[in-house]
């Protein structure tokens, strides 16, 4: 191992003080070295890449008795994430088993086989899922060792000069890395780079074409800095050569706009809805420099339909993004409505193509054919996923393969001629595609991976998704009382919620609430004024940016206006009520239709009327009446509306539990009029408890009505289960005998 100097772009995050408190504990130290290359996403991405360490521990058949150890591999489990990852998320696996396997394999042809004794060679109690690299770890004579993909050895790994580049980076930098042609992550790979170290002594590492790289150490500490520092040094090389080519993506083709962002709002419901048609999905918007870079180059689309390379980045981004040639200086949103709507179906039918061609009859069926990836020309990307999560980190991985894309880009210095040297036979050779001197795998290897039994098997093991997952809701109203409920319980069911509310911190404590039962990248916050048209457009489009659009909108904000001393309401208190209670919703509505519109999926609205609409009391009159007008309104909406937009209303009887339509002093004010006793010593909550108890006595099952009651009926509204109720008003009021309709 060479002497290890100060690396230039990567930091040295070993804490010699912590590793001293975890040693002799070789799996904790794994963890700690895994964590820190995981910390850095340079070195590798989400969920990418994974590290190992052979250790000894007491065999339990025998321990007990002799205490004699065992070899045992440690290597991260399927799945998991390095950066993230417990000791708890390591597969621990007999070596000896392992080593064995030699002697049962029957070829690449049978390798995937091999996978199902990975299970019968686990260690003691230990259940955690091997991966498909468990061998290629187990195989390699060290007994630390990182398989990762950084974009800067990836670009090496992606190019047509990879291997006479890496010669020459081997030169410069005093190195011995190894090259080894492409082969699908498995057993038969794990022969191989296990002959290529034998074949070279003294290698330092192995750069895997189109794929990867392996570095290890015979100490956790020499591993990790092996790792940082040979990442660092590639680093330096491919940052040197894009110094001296300066020109990135043969230049820009197209300027970003400046207005991008408000038309990535503007068409992102029609493009969430053109990619939804098999099932929906949550949008991510990227446009930080290398996204805009690269979408608006001149080799944009060639690259695109090339794809990525290594198989961690098309796992997520798919066999290739879907590129939009539509030109931001000369065309406007609409002209890029039109184009997403009339071009989807030619990605999807293309898509199909590549399944057909190369699927076999045992093959996992047609997951979906929309893309995951969306590349627009001034722009920058849109990615999308399961949830807000999965699309961030999609669109993410793309990045990558951005990043890969130009330093292959940068290494080119002529001619490319075949056989390419991620071919290991010259017949091989001719299927990979190559632009520039960036190589993209062939799509027969692409296929292999992107529909691999067990990738299949891994999706099945997912657990089902909630009742709302993919959904997006706006909830005004959601500060308090039923909006805070209804936010929580969408939010405990999968939902993407907005909560929005006059009170604006109110909605931000409200959102962190939801973040603590869901994810936090699934709620968002925004204040909303429901009386004007403009602030409502402006929390229509904070949703859109943040989720890519809408599915559900619950409005429960709501006022009730306080008589003066001579019990009368002014002219602009009566006006309020109306404007708020009523033409509020009608406003909501109005800007919501272009959304609904262009997305194309069915949506749901549920609105808030009360048990007032029916029943006239005296010194109400507005507020009754203007619920009245809701209720009504609600009718008219779902017929305007439909057949796409399912809309209906929650009647609850009186809610005093959270409401901010009953403060203190209103309570107190109740609490005197019925001659109901109290202490001013009792808490709001209290008082409020007090005059629900004796709301609840007027119904027939005198149990007051909690926010929770109407949150349950609302969302049993916007759900799947109410699929063919729309225009329907349901009572929440505990069995009011005064609002049975006549």
């Amino acid at each position: 191992m060479p002497e290890i100097r100060a690396t230039t772009y990567l930091k040295d995050l070993w804490d010699e003080a912590k590793a001293r408190q975890l040693a002799g504990d070789e799996l904790a130290l794994l963890r700690y070295r895994s964590n820190l290359l995981g910390a850095d996403l340079r070195i590798t991405n989400f969920g990418g890449g994974n590290t190992s360490s052979k250790i000894e521990l007491p065999d339990p058949f025998t321990g007990p008795f002799t205490g004699k150890p065992v070899r045992v591999l440690a290597v991260k489990g399927s799945g998991g994430d390095i950066g993230s990852i417990t000791q708890a998320g390591f597969a621990l696996l007999y070596l000896d088993r392992l080593e064995q396997l030699k002697q049962l394999y029957r070829g690449e042809k049978f390798e995937d086989e091999m996978v199902r004794y990975y299970p019968l060679s686990a260690f003691g109690e230990n259940r955690v899922a091997a991966s498909i690299d468990t061998p290629l770890h187990a195989f390699l004579p060290f007994l630390h060792v990182d398989h990762l993909h950084p974009d800067w050895a990836i670009a090496l790994a992606a190019s047509a000069n990879g291997k006479r580049k890496l010669e020459q980076f081997n030169k410069e930098f005093d190195r011995k890395i190894v090259w080894v042609p492409w082969q699908r992550p498995g057993f038969e790979l794990a022969l191989l780079i296990e002959r290529a170290v034998k074949d070279n002594p003294g290698t330092e590492g192995l750069i895997l074409g189109g794929h990867g790289l392996f570095t290890w150490g015979m100490t956790q500490r020499e591993c990790y800095l092996n790792s940082i520092h040979t990442i660092d040094q590639m680093g330096g090389f491919i940052l040197g050569h894009q110094e001296k080519k300066g020109v990135l993506f043969g230049g820009i083709a197209h300027s970003p706009r400046t207005d991008r962002r408000s038309i990535a709002t503007q068409i992102l419901p029609t493009l969430r809805g053109a990619v939804s048609s098999n099932c929906r999905v949550i949008a991510h918007y990227a446009d930080e420099e290398d996204a805009l870079t690269f979408a608006g180059s001149r080799w944009a689309k060639e690259l695109s339909a090339l794809g990525t390379s290594c198989p961690d980045h098309f796992l997520r981004t798919r066999v290739c993004p879907w590129f939009i040639d539509w030109n931001p200086a000369m065309e406007d949103a609409q002209a890029l409505r039109n184009r997403i709507q009339s071009e989807v179906g030619h990605y999807r039918t293309a898509y199909k193509k590549y399944y057909e061609e190369w699927a076999k009859p045992d093959s996992p069926k047609l997951r979906d054919s929309n893309p995951s990836v969306v590349v627009v020309p001034g722009l920058g990307l849109f990615g999308f996923g399961k949830n807000k999560k999965e699309a961030r980190i999609t669109t993410e991985f793309f990045i990558n393969a951005i990043q890969v894309m130009a330093g292959a880009n940068a290494l080119e210095d002529g001619e490319i001629s075949h056989p390419l040297p991620q071919a290991r036979t010259a017949e091989q050779s001719a299927q990979f595609a190559e632009f520039h001197n960036y190589v993209a795998l062939p799509r027969s290897e692409a296929f292999r991976i992107e529909y691999w039994a067990l990738e299949e098997a891994k999706l099945q093991r997912m657990p089902a998704e909630a009742e709302f997952s993919r959904r997006i809701a706006l909830v005004i109203g959601g500060a308090s009382g039923i909006g805070r409920e209804v936010a929580l319980l969408l939010g405990r069911k999968g939902a993407h919620v907005v909560a929005a509310d006059f009170d604006q911190q109110g909605a931000g404590k409200v959102a962190d609430e939801v973040a603590a039962v869901s994810s936090a990248e699934f709620v968002a916050s925004t204040g909303v004024d429901v009386s004007s048209s403009d602030s409502l457009s402006e929390a229509i489009n904070f949703t859109i940016s943040n989720f890519g659009g809408i599915d559900i909108v619950v409005n429960t904000a709501g006022i009730y206006p306080v008589p003066g001393s001579d019990g009368e309401l002014s002219d602009s208190q009566w006006a309020k009520t109306f404007l708020v209670n009523v033409t509020g919703n009608y406003f909501l509505a109005q800007q919501t239709e272009w959304v609904f519109r262009d997305q194309n999926l069915p949506a749901t609205m549920v609105l808030t009327s009360s048990a007032n609409a029916v029943v006239p009391k005296q010194g109400s009159e507005a507020y009754d009446t203007s619920k009245a007008a809701l209720s009504h309104l609600v009718r008219e909406l779902a017929i305007k509306l439909g057949p796409r937009v399912r809309v209906n209303g929650i009647a609850p009887a009186t809610v005093v539990a959270g409401s901010t339509m009953f403060p203190r002093d209103r309570v107190i004010q109740s609490l005197e009029k019925y001659k109901i006793e109290f202490s001013e010593t009792e808490t709001t909550e209290e008082l409020r408890s007090k005059l629900a108890d004796f709301y609840a006595q007027r119904t027939l099952t005198k149990r007051p009505i909690l926010p929770q009651d109407c949150a349950n009926a609302i969302l049993w509204l916007a759900g799947e289960e109410s699929g063919k109720t729309t225009g329907h008003i349901i009572p929440v009021d505990g069995g009011l005998s005064e609002a049975y309709l006549r």
